[in-house]
């Protein structure tokens, strides 16, 4: 008997895996409609980023496609695909969990760094967020290295208190929204539409800690990222109108 090592699993892997096992069987055949997330969320009681996170797994793996306003509809499964995907997790981490992560860390990290803001520290935020205004205007603000305008500007404030712990985490976190899971979650909802106002945001970030408020920086960065959240919560919302109507 051949024993094989129990690998941990994301939320959203389980339910992925659990609609694909159904797929595979012959449950939901090639050109059936599934039902909408928000009804596979009560079945399943996870919440609907849950859900939207596991169709969006399917889907890099090929077991479905996502037609705007008309819902999510089976296709031809693929055993590959389907292991390093949703059993191994090469999609990467939860994006919700992403977001909630960086909100705890970032705020924190805005507000120490606005205890011990210098000049420096604020033009290499101004440079960051030139960088980022360069990066929109030419279409490539998601860029998945460290060149990104809007990874410099998180990462510069990370490295602001000192601690390069928290730099490394942050950095960390930010590899983690690069991977395929997050980029084609983010892409779906048009979250890279959103990055003028991002940028709007980092400005009253960079103003808060320039002026040494480290409880207005805590907050705008709390902002911030709650904006990022409700655009991914919103597509959550609007797709599951469009499937129902």
């Amino acid at each position: 008997m051949q024993l094989r090592a129990i690998e941990p699993q994301r939320l959203y892997q389980k339910v992925a895996e659990q609609i694909g096992d159904l797929i595979r069987q012959g449950t939901w055949r090639e050109g059936d409609r599934l039902p909408p997330e928000r009804d596979l969320a009560l079945h399943l009681k996870v919440s609907r980023p849950v859900v939207r996170e596991a169709m969006v797994a399917l889907e890099l793996a090929g077991f479905v496609e996502v037609r705007t306003g008309a819902g999510t509809y089976v296709r031809t499964p693929g055993s590959d695909a389907y292991v390093k995907i949703i059993r191994e997790g090469e999609a990467g981490p939860s994006p919700f969990e992403l977001i909630a992560a960086r909100r705890v860390i970032e705020g924190e990290t805005a507000a120490i760094a606005a205890e011990a803001a210098t000049p420096g520290l604020t033009d290499g935020l101004a440079k960051s967020m030139a960088k980022m205004d360069r990066d929109i205007g030419r279409g490539v603000q998601s860029v998945s290295n460290e060149e990104d305008g809007d990874w410099q500007f998180h990462v510069r404030i990370a490295a602001a208190t000192g601690n390069a712990t928290l730099e490394t985490i942050v950095s960390q976190l930010w590899l983690g929204m690069r991977r395929p899971l997050f980029r084609a979650l983010s892409d779906r909802v048009r979250l890279p539409a959103n990055a003028r106002r991002a940028l709007g945001e980092h400005r009253r970030i960079t103003d808060c800690i320039a002026a040494g408020d480290a409880a207005g920086a805590r907050t705008a960065m709390h902002s911030h990222l709650d904006q990022v959240r409700d655009v991914l919560m919103r597509g959550v919302e609007d797709e599951d109108a469009e499937a129902t109507a």
